[in-house]
């Protein structure tokens, strides 16, 4: 028998799909780009926005599966991560599906698994790693690489095949309640940290989904897919820049297309951006998907398209390859309006083309194709292994914010009073995205199926000599005072209160942080800021231990507490490193990836700020944070000498370099976060005031010193001009070295010479580091 052009590896991936498409009809091309939800909850308490409204049996073309798949299917949706399935089961089940699928149609292709991975792969029994937010506060890349490699593996163990993160939204506003799922308020920092995460997941052979793109954290007032009103240089160098590198340097495979519209027009309906910008522009050959139920909200919420069939060719036409969850309008509505001669089947083709072409890289158009996974035993998503890297990464992301008088670490045999909502509950640990807090709210009869140790049990491991009493004060956001009595009773008999305050992760205003759990100000939930001034008000030194997805306002408590330590949903490891940080166990070494404020009101705001948007005489109000993004302490000290850093003049495509030598003078183990920063003071538009563009952590035994040296290109100080060029002018600058934005070190001056050069996709993306050890 002659086996057919497609199914022959040795021929180019883009002559085999030529052949598999012209063998194809219309319907088996255009069920190639949906996928299908089996068991996607059909109640008001979904995990995607409006569920309720696209699952209903009703509007469900999917309820007919067994007819549906003998066109074939794109992709399956969610296996793992709808509801709690044993994930040995879940292994034979996905690969039973996998094979009637291909038994179905005429050409045996199975269909793309896809799961969201954010922290760590959403499945009952898979590890909850630390949320992005904490991925950002590391300031540690290979550490997160390494992460996402694990999560990659344990992906590929079961049979899935594409993973929905990593998120490299830039935080605009700190009310947004998806503040949790990003990587911090920089895009440096975002697309640094976001491409050593790709970088990971793809190693593994997993395709790794960039969302949201583009701009859906800058939603007007904070609200969850409200209008995004970024200008054109802001959406530019703020919102892209993540997105460019994660797919230039990390090589990303797919991108997801974002709910929000910006001037007018949707994400979900843009040619400029899917496929000017992603494609003309930066190169990118992979597919495009949409949020779950995105191309419905061009009709149903933007109301661009008044028939499902005008909201396909919008998609379609803007370069969306895949509709997700399940199959709604690139499924009759398309071949209908193809039909009808309302929509040109050369689209269809287009995007049928780039989703077999990954097929075929995927070896799913392989005749030796199996859908077992290749590893055979026992399955296991949460082994040691897994665990410890959790605690890794939890440990190096705690914050220590304020430590004035040297309360930490706390003696061995004092006496502590732990209280507040959040610990003693499992759940404060984890992000919204995590399996327990996603899913297992609906299946309340289910054990999470790993261990979370609490801050509370953690602390009383740690620190086994001490007599450490609880009380829980008030809940997380119900506005009841009525514990306050015992909170500030079992305080005044300690030594020491260790308050533990924060978040309950959460979707669409069932928490406090989380998808549609967007905020008024940054006050902290229900009355956990009147149990915090009842607790000071005792006189007993308190240790305020925050546990959130957001920064909250801070400077109601500044000089009164003992100290502060802030984690961003640490992970299932969380209680341990936390634990770790108030014993002294573990130094801490996290740098804010957002900034602290002062007062609940006035944002929104970030450090990406021009001279305006700074503290001055004009205005009344002061938005200079509390902490500024970078910040944070240890128990080590650390002494920064033999700065070199002349004066210079190169031109704007020349190069610096600028070293300092980083000594750990104290008497302990730690790590410092060196920080470059560019000031520029005079240019053609106006400029933030300082912008990260390098960073290295150092970790230093005591006495232990190393020379870092930053290799600055002129490069990374282009921008977008009044004409929409990316540009290097001539003119001054200052790089500056601190230990955050707030607090600059060492100061380089140099002079750009030479005409104003315009840059594309050629330029340089990051700073090289150098690091010798003494």
């Amino acid at each position: 028998m002659t086996t057919a052009p497609w199914r022959d590896p040795a021929l180019p991936a883009a002559a085999r799909v030529d052949d598999l498409l012209s063998r194809m009809t219309l319907e088996e091309k255009t069920a190639q780009l949906y996928g299908v939800w089996v068991g996607a909850a059909t109640d008001g308490d979904g995990v995607a926005p409006h569920q309720h409204d696209m699952t209903a049996e009703s509007a469900d073309p999917a309820a007919d599966y067994d007819e549906l798949i003998t066109r074939g299917l794109g992709q399956l949706t969610r296996s793992f991560g709808t509801a709690p399935v044993d994930p040995a089961l879940g292994v034979r089940a996905l690969a039973l599906a996998q094979r009637r699928i291909a038994a179905a149609g005429r050409f045996g292709i199975p269909a793309v698994a896809h799961e969201e991975c954010l922290a760590g792969f959403t499945a009952w029994r898979a590890t909850a790693y630390p949320v992005p937010l904490a991925w950002g506060a590391a300031f540690d890349p290979p550490l997160v690489e390494e992460m996402g490699r694990a999560i990659g593996r344990d992906l590929r163990a079961v049979g899935v095949h594409q993973g929905l993160a990593p998120v490299l939204d830039v935080v605009r506003d700190p009310r947004w309640g998806r503040v949790e799922e990003t990587i911090g308020e920089d895009p440096y920092l975002v697309g640094t940290v976001g491409t050593a995460y790709v970088r990971g997941l793809e190693s593994a052979g997993v395709v790794a989904t960039l969302k949201h793109f583009a701009g859906y954290a800058s939603s007007v007032g904070a609200r969850n897919l409200a209008p995004v009103r970024a200008g054109t240089r802001e959406f530019a160098d703020v919102t892209l820049p993540p997105f460019e590198m994660a797919l230039r340097e990390g090589g990303a495979r797919s991108v997801m297309a974002a709910y929000t519209e910006r001037d007018g027009v949707p994400a979900s309906a843009d040619p400029e951006l899917l496929t000017r910008l992603l494609r003309d522009e930066w190169g990118f050959t992979g597919t495009v998907v949409a949020d779950y139920f995105g191309i419905a909200f061009l009709q149903t919420l933007h109301r661009v398209a008044g028939t499902p069939a005008e909201a396909a060719h919008l998609a379609l036409a803007a370069g969306i390859d895949v509709e997700l969850p399940t199959v709604k309008y690139y499924g009759e509505a398309l071949v209908a309006a193809v039909r009808a001669g309302e929509l040109p089947e050369e689209l269809v083709d287009r995007a049928a083309h780039r989703v077999l072409l990954q097929k075929c890289e995927l070896g799913l158009l392989d005749e030796d194709w199996r859908p077992e996974p290749e590893t055979a035993g026992p399955v296991d998503l949460d082994p040691p292994a897994n665990r410890a890297l959790a605690r890794r990464l939890a440990e190096e992301s705690v914050v220590l914010l304020d430590n004035p008088d040297a309360l930490l670490p706390l003696a061995p045999d004092t006496r502590i009073a732990v209280v507040g909502p959040r610990a003693a509950d499992a759940l404060a640990m984890l992000g919204c995205y995590s399996f327990p807090s996603h899913v297992l709210t609906h299946h309340p009869e289910v054990d999470p199926g790993i261990e979370i140790p609490t801050v509370l049990e953690s602390l009383r491991a740690e620190l086994p000599d001490a007599k450490v009493t609880f009380t829980e004060g008030c809940g997380v956001s119900d506005p009841d005072p009525s514990g306050f009595t015992e909170a500030i009773a079992r305080a005044a008999e300690a030594d020491v209160c260790v308050a533990v305050l924060g978040d309950r992760a959460g979707l669409f205003g069932r928490g406090t942080s989380g998808e549609g759990c967007d905020v008024a100000d940054l006050s902290l939930p229900g009355v956990q800021g009147e149990l915090l001034d009842a607790l000071v008000a005792t006189g007993v030194p308190v240790v305020l231990v925050l546990l959130t997805g957001r920064p909250y306002a801070l400077g109601r408590w500044h000089g009164r507490l003992g100290a502060v330590v802030q984690a961003f949903f640490p992970g299932e490891e969380g209680g341990p490193a936390v634990a770790g940080v108030l014993s002294g166990r573990v130094n801490p070494s996290g740098r804010l990836p957002v900034s602290v404020p002062h007062l609940p009101g006035g944002q929104p705001w970030t450090y990406l700020q021009p001279p305006l948007g700074l503290a001055g005489e004009v205005s009344n109000l002061d938005p200079t944070p509390l902490y500024p993004f970078g910040h944070g302490r240890s128990y080590t000290e650390f002494a920064w000498e033999d700065f070199s850093g002349p004066d210079a003049e190169i031109d704007t495509d020349g190069s610096y370099d600028l070293s300092v030598t980083v000594r750990n003078s104290g008497g302990r183990a730690g790590a410092e976060v060196v920080q470059l920063y560019l000031h520029d003071p005079v240019a053609s538009v106006t400029r933030p005031d300082v912008r990260l563009i390098g960073y290295r952590r150092l970790e230093l035994t005591a006495g232990e010193s190393a020379r870092v040296t930053f290799r600055f290109h002129a490069d990374l100080s282009a921008f977008t001009d009044r004409a929409g060029r990316r540009v290097v002018e001539p003119g001054d600058l200052q790089l500056r070295l601190g230990t955050s934005s707030g607090d600059a070190r060492e100061v380089a001056r140099l002079r750009l010479t030479g005409p104003v050069r315009e840059v594309g996709a050629e330029r340089r993306l990051h700073c090289e580091v150098e690091v010798l050890r003494a």
